[in-house]
């Protein structure tokens, strides 16, 4: 990898059951070739870098100049010194240096391979060329397995200041008998299906039932009912002009903006899903890059 910063960067998403990666073009923050690859069916460190390091080499063929590598992580993660605090999913990194391995098999050095919150990554990605352009204030929700949040004032993220949530962490407030997260997840609409019906399934085949099935239409009916009272407990002080929904729930927006929407009328922000999809975190990795976005290098929960 050449040290040129103005041409491009190797961007990775590293997601609950797959990573991705591209080439980030700097400016345009156009990306190259999208390759993807699920985690590696040896749990080990190293099966987990040659995934990595085999994506890098596709995503960046012929190409040159491209500047290092910005990985969008989920937490917990040291993003200053690139080491995994994760036990809850991807345990075999625990304690695992992920930048010194990695800039390694680039041939670059360790201050070349950099890391950042993936919910930051997705927000930064919508501000840089989706729905959150141009935006003085923003906030970006992934809604998946767990829930991510990132706030941004002009274009920067935060994690403190007024209305801001607790290192811009939404997951963990309390909210109606637990947190957020139990609401606001796939367990939340799992459950808000199992407790009118007696049967567990996954949320694709709940929203596919629900043109025909009462039943799973009201749960993401009270999904978004409980996304809505959420988003006004969290948000009502820090007055964005824009939240943009991401993560594999928000493909069945559909079903639960209307009930969402019903409680933020007075908030006066535009609710959207994302522009960018799956590339957000992507795009928002380069953003992060070329912008020299070390107050981005933020820990997270999830």
């Amino acid at each position: 990898m050449a040290a040129d910063l103005e041409k491009s960067v190797l961007v990775y998403d590293v997601g609950g059951s797959h990573v991705s990666a591209a080439v980030c073009l700097r400016g345009t923050y156009r990306l190259g070739h999208v390759v993807n690859a699920p985690h590696p069916a040896e749990q080990s460190s190293d099966a987990f870098f040659k995934v990595l390091y085999t994506l890098g080499t596709q995503a960046s063929a012929g190409l040159d100049g491209i500047a290092g590598a910005e990985l969008a992580m989920p937490g917990p993660f040291d993003f200053d010194h690139g080491v995994s605090l994760m036990r809850h999913k991807l345990p075999y990194l625990y304690g695992v240096n992920l930048r010194q391995p990695l800039a390694h098999h680039f041939g670059c050095h360790a201050g070349q391979v950099r890391f950042l919150l993936d919910s930051a990554a997705f927000l930064l990605g919508e501000i840089g060329a989706g729905g959150a352009r141009g935006v003085p204030r923003a906030v970006g929700i992934t809604l998946g397995t767990g829930i991510g949040s990132a706030f941004a004032v002009d274009g920067q993220i935060v994690t403190e200041g007024p209305g801001v949530a607790p290192g811009g962490e939404i997951w963990d407030l309390p909210f109606e008998s637990g947190i957020v997260e139990d609401a606001l997840s796939t367990r939340g609409v799992q459950r808000n299906y199992q407790r009118r019906t007696g049967v567990l399934l996954d949320v694709a085949r709940i929203a596919a039932a629900a043109g025909e099935d009462p039943d799973a239409a009201a749960a993401f009916s009270e999904f978004g009912h409980d996304l809505g009272l959420a988003m006004r407990m969290v948000l009502s002080e820090f007055a964005p002009q824009v939240v943009v929904l991401g993560g594999g729930i928000s493909r069945s927006a559909h079903l639960f903006l209307p009930a969402a929407q019903e409680h933020l009328e007075d908030l006066n922000f535009r609710l959207l899903t994302s522009e960018l999809k799956d590339d957000a975190p992507l795009v928002g990795a380069g953003m992060a890059w070329f912008h020299g976005s070390n107050s981005l290098l933020l820990s997270g929960h999830r």
